[in-house]
């Protein structure tokens, strides 16, 4: 099948979820443009901040949401159980559950006044819910941070020309940010400038890669990137994080662009089967492929940062919409051009001239990043040419590493804070240095050993959170006498999916001796248990009263 009629096919399926079912999902919250938002009424500089314009505010989202999930997910999925599976998800699980999840967290935090989905769950069922959940959330949230400092080491490592531009964007965001809040520069002139010097930092990396050349450089790599990590959740969100962020999007546009006017000229053929098994050593596919594709299609990991810093910094709710239900929806289109990349831009069996371009040997070694990068240096090749290619792809998949990297940290502190500091009145883990050091630590220690053992829980992790995020907002609907239709059968789909996914790993981490991850995966299992049933409890309350 050409490849082109794929892609073409999938942008519009999700062009017309965004449209239509989007309209649905406001229709459902009452929006209302004249209702201030806690960004407006809260603002203090550090976290409430309302961003100047919703695009910015759309960069830092999206950026934040659109770490390594939605790329490394399909890059392992289509090799175990075909394309055609995959795509079906990546489309349906972004229009009818990941869109509504994002904009439903968004919404539900901002009707409390910008208060993260733990607290929000506190409101809507009860205080030992909030607990649980924020626990539930700590732990995942390590996870996270874990995961995405190992897979930017590592590919700082694997890639030394991304190093000048991965870096170097921070203090370009730096800048751009003072511009646009400080020195009052128009915001079209300061993005330019932004956009350019962040091309000089390509074409310089692209000249002189940095490598350590030492033993043992990607755990410098991660030290490096931990540090900096402490340092973003602990700084005011408009002076690195916002404008980060918002450059980071324009990197992605580029890639996405690159990517399918690329493949409008190249339309390679789709060279992996549609469909490849149904059982393999990851699982069935059913429950393991849907979360292994994590955020292509609902992550739960959005509703923090809905919840987390997009809720502290929206300034109109009219333009939630385009910003969290856009958001995931064009996260279902980077999904779809990962899937591509590596399902048309590589070939499924070797031959003469395919040397280095055959996606199962590529994927059997472990190297997810490359693999992607090889395939979209292909299917890119007639504008950026076969060695430009794959560089673009390294950074653009780094600097949505990076952002959910600082991000995750940000929002594990408030988490923290709350958890730790007011609801077990520890008071010393209010202090925001303290906590996000804890954060750190816990993080480090986790991806200093062996992290893409970590990356299969953190998918199922990651959606049980989702779950249980929609049964918070799920209580919120049915407490205003609100449809609950568009929020409670999604959750029960990925309720059962996840626990269904994390039974089965921690068969396999108790075989494999791995006994922390077990551990890990079995709390996670009892706090989704008992957080269920703090939502049957409340039910049961709403039907009496």
């Amino acid at each position: 099948m050409n490849s082109l009629m794929v892609a073409i096919f999938a942008v519009i399926l999700l062009w017309c979820g965004f449209k239509f079912y989007g309209k649905i999902m406001e229709k459902l919250w009452d929006i209302n443009p004249q209702r201030k938002t806690p960004a407006v009424e809260k603002t203090d500089g550090i976290d409430y901040v309302p961003a100047k314009h919703w695009t910015i505010l759309f960069g830092h989202h999206f950026a934040s949401i659109a770490g390594a999930g939605p790329i490394i997910g399909p890059v392992i999925a289509v090799a175990i159980w075909g394309w055609v599976p995959a795509l079906i998800w990546i489309v349906i699980g972004s229009i009818f559950i990941g869109g509504v999840h994002d904009f439903s967290c968004l919404l539900g935090s901002i009707r409390h006044k910008g208060k993260s989905i733990g607290d929000v769950a506190e409101s809507t069922m009860s205080h030992r819910a909030k607990m649980l959940f924020a626990f539930f959330l700590w732990l995942s949230l390590i996870l996270v941070v874990a995961v995405f400092a190992a897979v930017t080491s590592t590919t700082l490592v694997n890639e030394p020309r991304i190093v000048i531009p991965t870096f170097g964007l921070i203090f370009v965001a730096i800048l751009t940010g003072l511009m646009i809040y400080k020195w009052k520069i128009n915001q079209v002139v300061a993005t330019l400038i932004g956009l350019i010097l962040l091309g000089t930092l390509l074409i310089l990396g692209y000249r002189f890669p940095i490598s350590l050349g030492i033993e043992g450089s990607t755990k410098v790599w991660m030290v490096i990137l931990l540090s900096y990590a402490f340092i973003a959740s602990i700084t005011p969100v408009n002076i690195i994080l916002q404008p980060r962020d918002y450059l980071s999007t324009f990197i992605l546009f580029f890639g996405l662009i690159f990517g399918y006017v690329g493949l409008f000229f190249s339309h390679p053929r789709m060279h992996t089967p549609a469909f490849v098994q149904w059982s393999s050593g990851q699982g069935t596919l059913w429950p393991m492929l849907f979360v292994i594709i994590a955020c292509g299609a609902i992550s739960g990991f959005h509703s923090l940062i809905s919840s987390g810093t997009t809720s502290k910094q929206l300034a109109n709710e009219k333009d939630a919409k385009k910003v969290a239900y856009g958001g995931m929806i064009l996260e279902g289109v980077l999904a779809s051009l990962a899937l591509l990349a590596v399902a048309a831009g590589l070939y499924w069996t070797g031959g003469a001239g395919r040397e280095g371009l055959v996606y199962p040997e590529l994927i059997k070694g472990g190297n997810w990043i490359v693999t992607f990068a090889r395939g979209f240096g292909r299917i890119a090749a007639p504008l950026l040419g076969a060695t430009f290619g794959p560089l673009v792809a390294m950074v653009m998949l780094n600097s949505f590493v990076m952002t959910t990297l600082d991000t995750g940290t940000r929002i594990n502190r408030y988490i923290t804070e709350e958890l730790f500091g007011e609801g077990l009145k520890w008071k010393i883990f209010e202090n925001r240095y303290f906590s996000t050091a804890i954060i750190i630590i816990c993080a480090g220690y986790l991806a200093f050993g062996n992290w893409k053992a970590i990356w299969p829980i953190f998918g199922a992790s990651n959606q049980l959170v989702a779950a249980l995020a929609l049964l918070v907002v799920t209580t919120y609907l049915w407490a205003m006498k609100k449809p609950t239709k568009y929020t409670i059968y999604p959750g029960i789909f990925v309720l059962l999916t996840t626990t269904g996914a994390l039974i089965y790993q921690v068969r396999g981490f108790i075989r494999s001796q791995n006994y922390l991850l077990a551990i890990i995966g079995v709390i996670l299992l009892i706090l989704a248990i008992f957080m269920v049933r703090e939502g049957g409890i409340v039910v049961r309350k709403l039907k009496r009263a």
